[in-house]
């Protein structure tokens, strides 16, 4: 169509006449203004996908601190051996390893003790009499059993296996430096299956090295979510705690 040439009414639909459209500067000034004000509340919600989708994939990538535990041939065989130095927990049927797992041990102030013991005791929903909560009317407060201010709750120790009076074994925060009083804390992934693996009378051997330190225990694995936030203190205190941990599989 050459230049000037008119466009005859009736070739285009509903009979208008259309001419090419023409902007001035400020038109085109104006266009891009708004444009650049736009692009960023357009892109908002892209951008928030994107990072989600990411937190997503990091979430799901983090590594998850989960032994595999095998069943005894002959249960009166196992024996439990536990290195300070290494903090690590060696479940074993003479020299099969039934566990190998992470742990946490006593402080220098609260040393957990050395020696050869034997489970004397198994208690799966075991509270601590010493440190816990006061649960108030609106309020649940940490504190020790001795300075307890109402209605006195012991802080969760789960799957608890008692070695010598006071000292045992149980479910905590396994921290890659000794953090606990004197007990011998064992990741929540595993915890469970320790408890499965041992009973009454299963001996208990502490002390600053063990063989297995230079074979099942070099490069070991330790859980990195010790510094996750802690249970809520109405889920810490209820008897429904006990209800929501992990169930016990072994291979």
């Amino acid at each position: 169509m050459g230049q000037g040439q008119k466009v005859k009414e009736g070739s285009l639909p509903n009979h208008r006449k259309y001419r090419n459209p023409s902007f001035d500067k400020e038109t085109i000034l104006r266009f891009v203004a708004e444009m650049k004000r736009l692009i960023p509340i357009l892109l908002f919600p892209v951008f928030g996908l994107m990072l989600f989708l990411g937190g997503c994939a990091q979430f799901q990538n983090s590594p998850v601190y989960d032994s595999p535990a095998y069943k005894p041939h002959d249960p009166s065989k196992v024996v439990v051996k536990v290195s300070l130095s290494k903090q690590m927990v060696y479940v074993m049927e003479g020299r099969r390893p039934l566990l190998v797992t992470a742990c946490c041990v006593g402080v220098p102030s609260h040393p957990t003790p050395k020696g050869n013991f034997s489970v004397l005791s198994k208690q799966r929903n075991k509270r601590s009499g010493e440190y816990g909560f006061a649960v108030l009317r609106n309020a649940i407060l940490p504190c020790e059993a001795s300075n307890a201010h109402g209605h006195y709750v012991g802080y969760p120790m789960p799957y608890y296996v008692e070695f010598t009076p006071g000292y045992g074994f149980h479910l905590g925060w396994v921290w890659p430096v000794p953090k606990s009083h004197g007990c011998i804390r064992i990741h929540a992934n595993d915890a469970g299956k320790f408890f499965a693996l041992v009973r009454i009378g299963t001996p208990v051997r502490i002390a600053n090295a063990q063989a297995e330190d230079e074979t099942l225990g070099a490069n070991f694995k330790r859980p990195s979510d010790y510094g996750d936030p802690e249970l809520p203190l109405p889920l810490l205190t209820a008897q429904r705690y006990f209800e929501q941990l992990k169930p016990v599989i072994l291979q």
